[in-house]
């Protein structure tokens, strides 16, 4: 089996979907979020707001980029499609798996950007530019894309091991 990167929007269901898929394949699973929450010992909200945008993302791509489980599913943060670095480490691994989902399901999905974490770059503050921008990038990146709208992790999780 080769190790599965999931990328998307956050609340795509890229850890719920992908633990349950690690469960189900019998191998290692691998969040970035947490691996970043232990590295700095804080909440993700808190290392976006300390480090700020840019900050936060030099920090994602040094992260990322020593990954080398194998065979593993590994979720990533939403975030992580700006790094080409870390997009070509994790391509390497296997394949990268776009978690796609319809902007108001994650809008629903996502009621306080501050608390989750979520990283805006430059002059984007709204989903909806979040998404303008985002999108074009897992697409740019996925090997393959799983269509995640109205769907339960255990279903995504189910479409993940047939790949």
């Amino acid at each position: 089996m080769e190790t599965l990167t999931l990328i998307g929007m956050p609340a795509s269901g890229k850890s719920t979907a992908g633990k349950r898929a690690a469960e189900l394949l019998g191998c290692p699973f691998l969040d970035g979020d947490d691996l970043i929450e232990r590295r700095t010992g804080e909440p993700l909200s808190s290392t976006v707001l300390r480090l700020g945008a840019e900050g936060f993302l030099a920090l994602e791509e040094e992260v990322l980029c020593t990954v080398s489980a194998r065979p593993a599913v590994i979720a990533t943060g939403g975030s992580a499609v700006y790094s080409k670095r870390a997009m070509a480490h994790l391509k390497s691994l296997g394949r990268l798996v776009y978690l796609k989902i319809a902007e108001g399901e994650a809008e629903a999905r996502i009621p306080d950007f501050i608390a989750r974490g979520v990283v805006m770059r430059g002059n984007v503050s709204t989903l909806r530019e979040l998404y303008a921008e985002r999108v074009p990038l897992y697409e740019k990146y996925a090997d393959v894309t799983v269509e995640c709208t109205g769907k339960t992790p255990e279903e995504i999780a189910e479409e993940l091991i047939k790949l």
